[in-house]
């Protein structure tokens, strides 16, 4: 029996990108997935909706159930998740991925691109976690994924883009503190992190970054698998960066996530660009 199966995996912003890759990833194990993300119809720009997920995730062997919500409301996140239980029975994991970026300066950035990332970012977070809890508490192995960076307190990842910076380290802040407030009930609390950009349709948004020197969306789904097969009392409270986490399942050649094998890969925001030039294979 693989690592997820029949188990019930709750995933925001899964319409896309990584949510996405994560999505059909555990599909192959059989998994139930709950594809909740905003895009219920054809984005402008963006391809995707939690309607052609599902119809993937069904394909790649495991159940699925398409939702519709915007995470920054409380009613849509508990009607959300009372779907989710209603249809499967249950949650036992919940992958925290929908995120907001403005990479702006102070003065560049106008207060409801604040609240946007505030909202999508640090309060979906917090409010999926909230919503959540009481199903998983009942799950044999629960985990909670949260797509969020190592909090390292250092001027220069705040300087060019302090919004999103305090965004995204409020989300790893629900892991570090909910990982100890949840620890004797069970319930692991991690974050995953890549070490380089990952290349999805959302990368072309951000000027100047060539999806060439990244990553593809498979990386982080294949380090968010390993995580999420482990024993939930026995890992808790990690910042994990993807190919280490693959390293440590025995991994090492990577030469299979490059987007382009003749391109110099972009290390992300929060990781060391010293690190970031470690893993080239």
């Amino acid at each position: 029996m693989a690592a997820l199966t029949d188990r019930t995996i709750f995933i925001t912003g899964a319409s896309r990108g990584i949510g996405r890759a994560i999505a059909l990833r555990a599909a192959a194990d059989g998994a139930r997935v709950v594809i909740a993300a905003k895009t219920s119809r054809p984005h402008r720009v963006l391809s995707g909706t939690i309607h052609t997920v599902a119809e993937e995730v069904q394909a790649a062997g495991g159940e699925a159930l398409a939702v519709q919500m915007d995470a920054r409301s409380e009613e849509a996140v508990e009607a959300a998740v009372a779907e989710a239980v209603g249809a499967f029975g249950g949650i036992d994991i919940l992958v925290n991925n929908c995120s907001a970026i403005s990479l702006t300066g102070t003065l560049e950035t106008p207060m409801r691109r604040y609240d946007l990332m505030m909202g999508v970012n640090v309060r979906a977070t917090y409010a999926c976690t909230q919503a959540c809890l009481p199903y998983l508490f009942a799950s044999e192995n629960p985990h909670v994924l949260t797509l969020s960076p190592p909090p390292e307190l250092k001027p220069g990842w705040f300087k060019d883009h302090v919004a999103y910076t305090i965004s995204k380290y409020g989300m790893s802040l629900c892991t570090l503190g909910m990982a100890e407030e949840f620890r004797e009930r069970g319930v692991a609390f991690n974050s995953l992190w890549p070490r380089t950009v990952i290349a999805t349709e959302a990368l072309k948004m951000i000027p100047g970054v060539d999806a060439r020197q990244g990553r593809k969306p498979q990386i982080v789904a294949d380090a968010a698998h390993a995580i999420l097969a482990r024993d939930a009392r026995a890992c808790t409270g990690n910042f994990f960066i993807d190919d280490e986490v693959l390293a440590q399942e025995g991994v090492t050649d990577l030469s299979g996530y490059l987007v382009d094998p003749d391109s110099e890969l972009l290390p992300d925001l929060f990781v060391e660009c010293e690190r970031g030039r470690q893993a080239q294979g």
